[in-house]
């Protein structure tokens, strides 16, 4: 008899995608893969995934994994080469630069894909052991204003609240974001909690996005006017008795000069309208509904953190839950929504510059108190540079050498193109990464290192509710990739640190980073893990989620300052008395629009992951500019068109989609494509390198534009055809597909060099072409093996070819006689209407199936959910669908 087969069991894990922190099950499936699924049991999700977490299992292959240590030689070309080289390379190129340039001439760039672990033992060998804070983040550029903000309110890094408040609260307020799209798992939390209870939801945001489509009352404020706003509503709730004055006294303090301050910017209503472009009733509106209710949350994201006045924008909502003693109780307070998996745990072990460890800072004290933990003589004892401080110090050759984890900067920073530049002129550049290509690695990395990806990670994240996860291991190490905390700590033991650096597995890190934590604190730091400090390893590798501190004394703390206890001098929060804001403008007659930018709602950064899925690449596959209609008329500018946006730093081609959700004047543009992905649409090139003054996170919200149409007689798109075979100056993007990828492509060149150029890439196979010269058409298929290898498609830009049926083609295993004759015609031989954009990843589900329910009867979200599961998994596709159906009143109303 046969035994039965054994199926792996199911691994809980988190997601490596937003700072929600959704639990995950993992169950491999023996072939490098797996199912994932939610965790019904996480308190963070409750087994509610997004659409970017349910395509999870096909972000798995190893197509496109660097699996081994490779050093680039003297020609510039990369090669395989062994770990002790590599380490060796590494270890002597940070002692030499040290020798000769002293600490502040090396940096390490970190990211919040690294678990804690990682983290740790990166920042320590900087920090404890090669004596330099260069230790910077990529967390600087979504997270950095609204720690600043944190600290200088509260004397620490906290967030005060808990996700367990947006089921609680009675109105919860929306600030600078698309949680729709960006926190799709807790917007549904806030909707169930709207359907369940009531409650009022208000957005205030310059774009109205799928968010402000679902609110009770939108706000579009004018650009960058949020600290008015909430100046003013704090001078409203002074004027209207508002104030909680026994909080006040006991708990906090500066209010008198921060309340002149808000009098000065937004003394009234009407004022308030005026500085914020807002309608008066609106504001009215708003201030009575936050007045009345008790049960406020405020919910902020990289609206407000990505400016020039971030940190200012955080303190001007601070104030006003500090005022009303609206903070550390269930279903109240200000609530950072972070934007990556672990920003949070890179901040607790001092992953910013301008932070030591475990939440303490370079004031004598901790620098003496880290230096006898670590048992270092050589601790850093000045802050390090910022982001785009640090990469400024590249390029004028003050770094020399820069070690890069888990980030992609030469997308991902402002002004892009400086940054790749300077990466060019270092004498050491390291690159410890999961993937062989991309834009940073394109920039000449001298030594690559092969780091596990998720699924073969193991250790913590921390959340935005300060709850620490698992991330367990699921998968096997393929080839000879390692762990990021064994490279650090590799590379410490050749630097002669052995002693110091033990670690046999992530719980010895998790151990000491938690022993630190508590190390003399005594109930004076936040951050404060103490009763977990000597876990098993048993212990440690079935630890459940918590939130910290976790003293010695206790296992959770979901809130803090509802009873006082600010982390000051004194032991009160301060009121913060904001900058007024300057009163010129940031565009000029050249750049005379603002050009804001954000993320898409099935894509992650720069898509290294999220672009493996094809279900993922369906809904937005191409870089796109979205322009109110007005400006579109004023510039020329056609409905799906292209256009040539471009800054004082650079300039993109991409698609354009006018929208009557865009304000006058503003410009926007998703961040997620590079120069892997696409031709011209990295977004990093054109932003503004100026910071906030305070958190030193760059502006990436209004830096001033122009725009100008761009014109292609010919639209077409090829399958299984790199970009680098394309003729020069065609506009392209690429798509995943279920088998490989395609380009979508916009041509002036004319079908017959079409012709020429896309033969010899498709020989050894069976061909089949179709010439209209005169009609500007031209296909070309080639078959092998009985199935569509590849093809190119090329047709006028008024009457472009479709690519939705060849798709399908090009998926199958192998095609008939009539679906082969099929494909020059441009259509599928299954007689089938097309299926449309897609509306719903998690389901597959496209507009044109959504609309044949509307036809057939379905009159209502959950109807259409019925028929065709659109809309019933992560939520994030209902605003498009609510849209679809006929006369729907969608919007709530006060």
């Amino acid at each position: 008899m046969n035994a039965p087969v054994q199926h792996p069991p199911s691994v809980r894990t988190t997601c490596p995608y937003c700072g929600v922190g959704c639990g995950l099950l993992a169950k491999p499936n023996g072939f490098g893969g797996a199912a994932i699924s939610g965790d019904p049991d996480h308190p963070s999700n409750f087994g509610r995934l997004c659409s970017k977490g349910a395509a999870l299992g096909e972000t798995l292959g190893l197509e496109r994994r660097l699996l081994r240590p490779m050093l680039r030689d003297a020609d510039g070309l990369l090669a395989p080469a062994s770990w002790e080289r590599a380490i060796a390379r590494v270890a002597s190129g940070f002692a030499e630069t040290l020798a000769r340039h002293g600490p502040d001439s090396i940096a390490f760039y970190l990211s919040g894909q690294l678990l804690t672990e990682d983290y740790y033992v990166a920042n320590k060998l900087m920090k404890g052991f090669l004596g330099s804070a260069n230790v910077d983040t990529n967390s600087r550029l979504c997270m950095a204003s609204s720690v600043a903000g944190h600290r200088r309110a509260f004397g620490s890094d906290t967030v005060p609240g808990c996700y367990e408040d947006l089921d609680q609260a009675d109105l919860i307020v929306l600030v600078g974001s698309n949680a729709a799209w960006c926190h799709p798992v807790l917007y549904q939390r806030m909707i169930g909690n709207r359907q369940r209870r009531g409650a009022k939801l208000v957005v205030i945001d310059p774009r109205r996005t799928a968010t402000g489509e679902e609110a009770d009352l939108f706000l579009p404020i004018a650009p960058g006017a949020d600290a008015a706003l909430f100046s003013g509503l704090l001078v409203h709730l002074a004027d209207t008795g508002a104030f909680d004055p026994g909080y006040i006294e006991r708990h906090t303090s500066g209010l008198t000069k921060a309340l002149v301050r808000a009098r000065d910017i937004a003394p009234d209503i009407a004022a308030t309208a005026a500085a914020t472009g807002l309608d008066a009733a609106h504001v009215q509106a708003f201030f009575d509904l936050f007045r009345t209710t008790t049960r406020a949350v405020t919910c902020y994201s990289q609206g407000v953190n990505q400016s020039a006045r971030g940190t200012d924008k955080v303190n001007a909502i601070v104030n006003c839950h500090l005022a009303t003693g609206r903070i550390g109780k269930a279903g109240v307070g200000p609530f950072s929504l972070t934007g990556q998996p672990n920003a949070m745990g890179g901040r607790e072990v001092g992953g910013l510059a301008n932070q030591l460890a475990a939440h303490m800072d370079f004031s004598p004290q901790d620098i003496d108190r880290v230096a006898r933990f670590w048992g270092a003589s050589n601790v850093a004892r000045k802050e390090g540079m910022k982001a785009v401080r640090l990469f400024d110090a590249i390029e004028q050759g003050q770094i020399k050498a820069l070690w890069v984890m888990a980030t992609n900067p030469a997308v991902s920073l402002p002004r892009a193109n400086g940054v790749r530049r300077a990466l060019g002129k270092l004498d050491l550049f390291v690159v410890s990464e999961n993937v062989l290509d991309n834009d940073t690695v394109n920039a000449g990395a001298h030594v690559l290192l092969p780091a596990a990806a998720w699924g073969e990670k193991d250790g913590t994240v921390t959340n935005s509710e300060r709850r620490i996860s698992r991330q367990r291991r699921f998968l096997p190490l393929p080839g000879e990739v390692r762990p990021d905390w064994q490279i650090v700590t590799d590379v410490a033991h050749q630097l002669g640190f052995r002693d110091a650096f033990p670690y046999r597995c992530a719980a010895d890190i998790f151990r000491e980073h938690a022993a630190l934590s508590a190390f003399e604190n005594g109930g004076t730091r936040d951050f404060d893990l103490g009763a977990l400090a000597a876990i098993g390893d048993d212990e440690f590798d079935g630890l459940a989620p918590l939130q910290w501190p976790v003293r010695s004394n206790e296992r959770s703390t979901p809130r803090l300052f509802g009873n006082g206890g600010y982390f000051t001098d004194d032991g009160k929060a301060r009121f913060i008395a904001v900058e007024k804001p300057a009163p010129k403008s940031v565009e000029t007659s050249q750049f005379p629009l603002r050009l804001n930018t954000g993320r898409l709602r099935d894509q992650w950064h720069t898509m290294t992951r999220t672009g493996l899925s094809a279900r993922l690449a369906s809904h937005q596959p191409e870089p796109f500019v979205e322009v109110h209609p007005g400006d579109a008329a004023d510039a020329g500018l056609i409905d799906g068109g292209f256009a040539r946006v471009s800054t004082a730093h650079g300039a993109c081609t991409l698609k354009v989609v006018a929208s009557a959700g865009q304000q006058r004047g503003s410009l926007f543009a998703p961040i997620h494509w590079s120069d892997a992905t696409a031709s011209s649409a990295r977004i990093g090139d054109l932003i503004t390198p100026n910071c906030d003054p305070y958190s030193g996170q760059p502006d990436a919200k209004a830096t001033p534009a122009a725009i100008a149409p761009v014109s292609y007689r010919y639209r077409g798109f090829v399958l299984g055809i790199e970009a680098a075979d394309l003729p020069p100056g065609v506009w392209w993007s690429r798509v995943t597909l279920s088998r490989g990828a395609g380009l979508l492509l916009a041509t002036n060149v004319e079908p017959d060099v079409w012709r020429g150029r896309v033969t010899p890439v498709l020989a050894n196979a069976d061909i089949a072409e179709y010439l209209d010269a005169a009609g500007g058409v031209y296909r070309a298929a080639a078959f092998r093996e009985g199935r569509l290898h590849a093809c190119l498609f090329i047709g006028p830009d008024s009457a472009p070819p479709r690519w939705d049926e060849i798709v399908d083609l090009f998926a199958a295993d192998a095609l008939d006689p009539a679906q082969r004759q099929a494909v020059l015609t441009g259509r599928s031989a299954v007689d089938r209407p097309p299926p449309g954009a897609q509306v719903c990843a998690c389901f597959g589900v496209g507009r044109a199936a959504i609309e044949a329910a509307i036809a057939g009867g379905a009159r209502s979200t959950e109807k259409i959910g019925e028929i065709l599961r659109a809309g019933t998994n992560c939520g994030s596709c209902l605003p498009e669908i609510k849209m679809m159906l006929p006369a729907q009143s969608y919007r709530h109303t006060l």
